[in-house]
């Protein structure tokens, strides 16, 4: 008889595995850093489950966007599961050829995210990841990047959510879904 496995609740997964690095990059600011749950072969598949269905409750979906670096290990897997093609929104300066830019601001600074200009389908539907979701910045520099791409944004999708951050209130009317809060 095979035995039974009981995937923990995302809130749990996260809470366990998820640790937090004060005064990281700078002081004030406190990184959260998944690196912990990757490493661990059981946690790392939860997560991906639970993303992959949260993704599916959005409806079809084509395209699924990872933005540097932590969406790319999040998103490939979620794609997969999704039986959809996967796009990387890059730091600048690391695309070649033809590129569609957006610069916004972190809690900390200033960035800019690029994609390749032919590598989001006009008619796509497409669904974001990220690890975390803090001010809203990255997450809206790369709904930018799909509207000017023509493509549908069928949602966003983090890990975690910093609500103290207010994030959100800076996706507009995109659904946004998050696994947990901290």
């Amino acid at each position: 008889m095979t035995p039974r496995v009981v995937m923990p609740s995302a809130d749990d997964l996260l809470q366990q595995w998820v640790r937090s690095i004060p005064d990281w990059p700078e002081p004030g600011v406190t990184f959260r850093d998944l690196t912990p749950l990757f490493a661990n072969a059981e946690a790392f598949a939860a997560l991906i489950g639970h993303l992959a269905a949260a993704g599916a409750g959005l409806g079809p979906v084509d395209i699924v966007v990872g933005i540097e670096a932590r969406g790319f290990i999040l998103g490939a897997p979620v794609a997969d599961r999704l039986g959809a093609g996967f796009v990387p929104l890059r730091k600048a300066g690391k695309l070649p050829g033809t590129v569609l830019s957006a610069s916004y601001d972190l809690e900390y600074g200033q960035a800019t995210l690029e994609v390749h200009a032919d590598a989001i389908p006009p008619v796509s539907r497409v669904l974001i990841i990220d690890d975390v979701l803090a001010t809203g910045g990255t997450l809206a520099a790369a709904g930018s990047l799909v509207s000017e791409a023509g493509a549908t944004l069928v949602g966003n999708l983090v890990a975690l959510e910093l609500p103290a951050l207010s994030g959100r209130t800076r996706l507009g009317d995109i659904p946004l879904i998050a696994l947990t809060e901290f």
